[in-house]
């Protein structure tokens, strides 16, 4: 048990009120043996991650217990507002009960039960927002900040700032708050003219506290370990500068932090190596770079730029595979069966030489039996092998019931300037899922070593769909006209392959996917191995890429402590790797979920901005999605927009929420319908694209000639 985890179970006693807070820290300290320094440290790391919460002076209680829970406040224009808690219902805060709380805080809330569920009070404000991106707008001579976030309605003043600005610029403000619940700002960073695509890109990563630069020290620690691999570095590791290796990437891809290598066994099996950079070995636990990889948790990607995990010198430098110079390694080479089964692996620090930088275009000829470029040629025989070995591997995927959702992504085009210049399905072939394979193959075996070792570790986990998700999933597939079985007590990737096998068959199979995939359960870090239901494997991490997730840094440390110390690591230690696990995987889950949402909305900024110059064109779509107030209607090249419910034809529609339809008397409008539509408003500050159907009647054309004016 972690020194975190006794202080928890010693405060969860009644007992523990003291009078002053220093004496809780004595009593602690004498009845743990450790250091009171230690105590304190560890006493205010919890107050600040909201793991524990002072009731009042020198009474402690630990969250979740007691009536009082931590969750993040969720605010809402008419006054009251929620709290999520994780659990996946929210806590409903009313009006009066919000204490100045403001949407995006984190919070503890006392919680009190009603006739309709749990509602809560504010009772504190853990991590309280910081700062705010918005507009500056003039109100007689008094500056003021409109907020980006439309869930805090109202305008921040502005006080004496530095920095020069004016009305219609997009900036951040420091927040200051006062006692009396009222807030100021003072601007802190000048991003552009508002509405500048660039700058209102700019304005999505700021809002989610995102940077492109690091600290000057950070940067200065990078260039020092930019250096060629030096004869100490390589002492006692793995040389395999002599077999042939090899990356696969897409032809933008900067950084290089997986290479593979193959040779074909004489009982037909194969020895498969997947070699991935050692950026442990730079990336030291408590170093500068690894408090600012663990902040960032992950590399966040946009159409034209990427921020990444770690600076440059280390993700594009020293730690990047790149052909032809040497590179340390840890390396999972398996020996498999030629029914595709892994009979035995090891795990090496290594030394690698890249032979070639391929991508996955000059691969796919060669899959395909066809000449490619002559260096992808130069590795034709072990291309050839590779592929034989990832057919294997994909009948395997598909025979334990892994899922394989057909939602692709979008490919962004790119001028010289770095301004999106136009967008299309990304198309995906043999190459990409040959790569897919083999990634997947090492993450399964090094988390199933691991876990049978019994050493802490942080897993990729997914677990099942919740029967309440799955009915609703099953619900609309059934009033869609699909005859679907029941849903089993004991839901597996089967049965979900069964869902998706009978989705297929509609010609509108990617929106049906993407339904199905709202049923399943999130995928999420844990130090607890349960399992990863979508690739229904017991086993599963991510080891692959540790230039650009701090998940895969974790581990990679893990692994390297534990094979210099030959297989072994005492109980001590053990239990320290389960408190860093335990909150590396809580911080890279959350840092995930804030990068995906960040990418999303400057996908979604760019489409817009593309068409905004189709205004009044027409286009053929898809419906995508049905609400209350309209339909979502996506185009071929992936845009999505809306039609309002009064733009509809007709009048009185009503919204059939398990089905997702749009119904009036002579009307239907359901998910999958082809719709002929047109153009009429793109607003880029919101990121939001409207047509009207182009059948509309003369209603419609009267709302939209009152809108446009």
């Amino acid at each position: 048990m972690t020194v975190k985890e006794r202080i928890k179970q010693l405060i969860a006693k009644d007992s523990l009120v003291y009078s002053k807070p220093d004496s809780l820290f004595l009593f602690l300290a004498g009845a743990l043996s450790v250091p009171i320094e230690k105590i304190k440290d560890e006493i205010q790391k919890m107050l600040n991650n909201g793991e524990i919460f002072e009731i009042r002076k020198g009474k402690f209680s630990v969250l979740p217990s007691r009536g009082y829970v931590k969750g993040k406040f969720m605010s809402t224009s008419k006054g009251f507002a929620f709290c999520d808690i994780g659990t996946g219902e929210d806590v409903f805060i009313p009006g009066n009960m919000t204490n100045g709380a403001i949407d995006g805080d984190e919070v503890v809330i006392k919680l009190f039960s009603t006739d309709n569920g749990a509602d809560g009070e504010i009772v504190s404000i853990v991590k309280p927002v910081d700062k705010l991106v918005g507009t500056v707008t003039k109100i007689n001579n008094n500056m003021f900040l409109i907020p980006d976030n439309d869930r805090i309605p109202f305008k921040i003043p502005l006080i004496k700032s530095n920095l020069y600005y004016k009305a219609n610029q997009k900036v951040v403000v420091k927040l200051l708050r006062r006692k009396n619940n009222k807030f100021s700002g003072e601007v802190v960073e000048v991003l552009g003219l508002a509405d500048d695509v660039k700058t209102l890109e700019l304005a999505i990563i700021r809002e989610h506290n995102l940077y492109e630069q690091f600290d000057d020290d950070v940067e200065e620690s990078a260039r020092e370990l930019n250096k060629p691999v030096s004869t100490y570095q390589k002492k006692g590791r793995l040389d395999l500068t002599k077999i042939t290796t090899f990356t696969i990437d897409g032809e933008d891809a900067k950084d290089f932090d997986d290479a593979v290598s193959i040779k074909p066994l004489a009982d037909g099996g194969f020895e498969l190596g997947v070699h991935i950079a050692d950026v442990g070995e730079y990336v030291k636990e408590g170093s500068l770079l690894d408090q600012a990889a663990f902040e960032r948790g992950t590399s966040t990607y946009f159409p034209s730029s990427v921020l990444p995990m770690l600076p440059t010198p280390i993700s594009n430098g020293i730690c990047s595979l790149n052909e032809g110079v040497e590179r340390l390694a840890i390396s999972c080479i398996m020996r498999i069966d030629k029914e595709g089964n892994v009979v035995k692996h090891n795990i090496y620090e290594s030394v690698i030489k890249s032979k070639a930088r391929l991508t996955y275009n000059e691969v796919y000829p060669i899959l395909l039996g066809k000449k490619s470029t002559e260096k992808a040629n130069s590795v034709k025989n072990e291309l050839i092998v590779m592929g034989q070995l990832a057919k294997i591997l994909q009948k395997n995927r598909v025979k334990r019931g892994a899922l394989d959702l057909d939602i692709p992504e979008t490919e962004f085009i790119i001028d010289t300037n770095g301004y999106v210049t136009g967008f299309k399905k990304r198309e995906r072939n043999d190459a990409h899922r040959l790569i897919e394979e083999f990634m997947i193959l090492a993450n399964e075996t090094i988390a199933r070593h691991f876990n049978l070792k019994d050493v802490p570790f942080v897993y990729r986990v997914h677990e099942k769909p919740t029967q309440e998700k799955l009915k609703v999933v099953y619900d609309f597939l059934k009033g869609a006209g699909i005859s679907v079985p029941a849903i089993p007590r004991d839901i597996t990737p089967e049965y979900i392959c069964t869902l998706l096998e009978l989705a297929n068959k509609k010609d509108y199979s990617e929106i049906l996917n993407k339904i199905i995939l709202r049923g399943m359960q999130k995928a999420i870090y844990k130090n607890e191995n349960l399992g990863h239901f979508g690739l229904a494997l017991d086993y599963y991490c991510h080891f692959t890429s540790p230039i650009r997730r701090y998940p895969d840094l974790t581990i990679h440390r893990i692994i390297k402590e534990y094979i210099r110390n030959k297989n072994a690591m005492a109980q001590s230690r053990k239990d320290e790797l389960e408190e860093f696990t335990c909150e590396s995987a809580l911080q890279s889950s959350e840092t995930e979920r804030n990068s995906e949402k960040a990418e999303r909305d400057v996908d979604d900024l760019w489409k817009a901005y593309l068409m905004k110059d189709k205004i009044g064109q027409e286009f053929n779509g898809t419906i995508t999605n049905i609400t209350k107030f309209g339909v979502f209607v996506g185009l071929d090249n992936s845009a999505e927009g809306l039609i309002r419910i009064e733009d509809l034809p007709g009048e009185k529609y009503l919204f059939f929420e398990k089905s997702l339809e749009l119904k009036n008397q002579t009307r239907t409008f359901k998910i999958g319908d082809k719709i002929r539509v047109k153009l009429v408003n793109v607003d880029l500050q919101n990121r939001k694209i409207d047509f009207l159907p182009v059948l509309a009647n003369e209603n419609t054309k009267k709302n939209n000639i009152e809108r446009q004016k």
